[in-house]
């Protein structure tokens, strides 16, 4: 398994909200290439960016993020944040992600999803948002009234680039992780599976991996140093 730090964007700095709300920012990076500076110092070769702003329609960070997806050759990103149709998949790749993460319409839109993944095989994430047990949408703030369990049925035929679930009622809460969550979507799906939301101890990635997790997305708790970011890249970088 890998650990991806996280870089969320809004209004052009790298923050870090908990249970992502906009009113509870707890970190502020003003520029989002000094934390990726920090974490590639460390070893970290893969990373997870997401516009906050355009998740809710509240602006957009196409600047900073082609900072970040230009700054070095050889790294893996997956971007998303308001990616709700073709052309923004076309823009997010041409920009040099490896990944990318449609959530909203990836839910509420099957159809369109399964065009997508036809016609970029392999790259497109689904964020599944899970909230107790129910996948919710629009930056956290709507439920699909959809279980998880019946979502990763639904998504199992398509030729995906793998899965970021995320639990929200754990995000940013530095509490643990949901491992019974994690496990039951790494049983019930063919896709590789991220995972996100309260890892803060290595105990919480080492449950990922033996769940079978292929990657975890960290936030809160590296930036906060409550999780040791050299010893994690040393395990699992």
């Amino acid at each position: 398994m890998i650990a991806i730090p996280a870089i969320d964007l809004r209004e052009g700095a790298c923050v870090q909200l908990v249970g992502g709300s906009y009113d509870a920012e707890r970190v502020r990076v003003n520029d989002p290439l000094d934390a990726l500076k920090k974490w590639r110092a460390l070893g970290f070769k893969t990373f997870h960016v997401v516009d906050l702003d355009a998740a809710l329609g509240k602006g957009a960070n196409p600047d900073a993020i082609a900072r970040l997806l230009g700054h070095e050759p050889g790294l893996t990103f997956t971007v998303g944040g308001g990616v709700r149709d073709t052309a923004k998949i076309e823009t997010v790749l041409a920009t040099g992600a490896s990944f990318v993460v449609v959530g909203t319409r990836a839910i509420e839109d099957t159809p369109w999803l399964s065009e997508m993944a036809h016609r970029f095989p392999g790259r497109i994430v689904v964020a599944a948002d899970v909230k107790g047990r129910e996948v919710v949408t629009r930056g956290w703030t709507a439920g699909s009234a959809r279980d998880v369990a019946d979502v990763l049925t639904a998504l199992n035929p398509l030729d995906l680039g793998g899965l970021l679930v995320t639990a929200v009622h754990k995000e940013g809460q530095m509490g643990g992780v949901d491992l019974p969550l994690m496990q039951e979507v790494v049983r019930g799906t063919r896709h590789r599976v991220y995972a996100s939301g309260g890892v803060t101890t290595l105990e919480d990635l080492r449950a990922l991996a033996d769940a079978g997790a292929y990657g975890a997305v960290i936030g809160m708790a590296l930036y906060t140093g409550k999780l040791d970011a050299a010893a994690v890249a040393r395990e699992f970088a």
